[in-house]
């Protein structure tokens, strides 16, 4: 596939990211990407896709050694995320696993927390999920029903989420629940749930509009009863926590959607070239031409944009404000781009046969969940009269 940036290299990649790259490239090509359409056709992928990648290394890579993990950090989790998605297998739901639910568990859980739970997630044995949609509950968190009651050393979890990614195969769900429902915003923590705990129950995989191969789910909780010890941190801080830890969730969403634009962007150059019309190429065509020419430039500036968000990540620079600019922007630029390219394929871009068709579908969600848009851009206008 044509690279469309060949004279450009992230200013944080070094010769190690790269051998990963190469490693991560071969094996999601030759062990993932070639039974998307099939899992797509389930609604999930198989089990033991998870184990086959955790084997290989490829979970938990920025999670420390003595929990398993690779001992690397988020440039490692995003060298992968990057080669899972040009492989086109992004049934698998290692992003929500490994860089969202387990620096939960590094950042704020004890030290037992962290042994018992996280080498699982390394080797696939146990995959994550963390539970904050409910049915009437989507971005506004401080919003939700669902309660954790403390009755003795338990706490006692009642209420349904839904949408929850990874919810057929999870071992473990974060659930965002109250425990003083009189407390608002400081009434919510962060309680782990085991998936053979009496009580919980899961729900539907749901049917979706795109990303079929992922899947999504209702989740129940009908007097599940857990250990007081299974709650993260201090009891009435999970909303502080969740706000510490979206910046990354978004600046991930952002990442993994100028990695969708290029692959857009090279899947429609390297079409137009073979594809005829009027007895030219759909390449030679000034309006061709020009639509490429704005689609390059646009992800051009959305790739610059999020190696700098990672590079303020890293330094621990970056801020909720500039992580929401990135989703938001990056995410729409997707969506634009994707449908541009899908344009440029004529009625073949129609056909689900052809990647450009799933990648549409697959964009849409991109732009609605870690935060709707509409919430990003709330979040960046409080920056302006501060």
């Amino acid at each position: 596939m044509t690279d469309i940036f060949e004279n450009y290299s992230s200013p944080w990649l070094n010769e190690e990211l790269l051998v990963l790259r190469d490693a991560a490239r071969k094996f999601f090509t030759t062990e993932l990407g070639p039974h998307q359409a099939r899992w797509e056709e389930q609604g999930m992928v198989d089990r033991d896709a998870w184990t086959k990648t955790g084997a290989a290394g490829f979970l938990l890579a920025e999670m420390p050694v003595e929990y398993g993990g690779s001992g690397g950090d988020y440039r490692h989790e995003t060298v992968i995320m990057e080669e899972q998605l040009r492989a086109g297998a992004s049934g698998l739901g290692s992003q929500v696993h490994s860089q969202i639910v387990a620096p939960y568990f590094l950042n704020y859980g004890t030290e037992e927390q962290k042994q018992k739970w996280l080498p699982k997630m390394a080797t696939g044995e146990s995959v994550g999920a963390i539970a904050m949609t409910e049915p009437n509950t989507g971005s506004d968190l401080q919003g939700v029903r669902t309660t954790a009651i403390r009755d003795g050393d338990e706490y006692v979890i009642n209420g349904s989420k839904t949408y929850i990614s990874n919810g057929q195969h999870c071992d473990l769900v974060i659930v965002v629940a109250k425990t003083d429902p009189t407390q608002g915003a400081k009434g919510i923590s962060l309680i782990v749930v085991e998936a053979s705990t009496p009580g919980f129950q899961r729900g539907r995989n749901l049917k979706k509009m795109g990303q079929a191969a992922a899947d999504t789910s209702e989740l129940f909780f009908a007097d599940c009863r857990v250990p007081v010890g299974n709650c993260l941190g201090d009891e009435g801080k999970g909303f502080v926590q969740l706000m510490q830890q979206l910046p990354q969730e978004r600046l991930n969403i952002a990442q993994a959607a100028v990695v969708e634009m290029e692959r857009a962007i090279a899947m429609t150059i390297d079409f137009v070239k073979q594809r005829k019309a009027f007895g030219q190429r759909v390449m030679d065509f000034q309006n061709t031409k020009f639509k490429l020419a704005e689609c390059k430039t646009e992800a051009f500036i959305a790739r610059t944009f999020v190696d700098q968000c990672l590079v303020r990540h890293m330094a621990g620079e970056l801020d909720a404000s500039t992580a929401s600019m990135a989703k938001y922007w990056c995410t729409d630029k997707q969506n634009q781009i994707i449908d541009t390219c899908l344009q440029l394929h004529g009625g073949a871009g129609y056909m689900e046969e052809y990647p450009i068709s799933g990648m549409y579908k697959d964009a849409r969600v991109q732009s609605i969940y870690g935060g709707t848009n509409e919430i990003m851009k709330e979040l960046i206008s409080r920056t302006l009269d501060a």
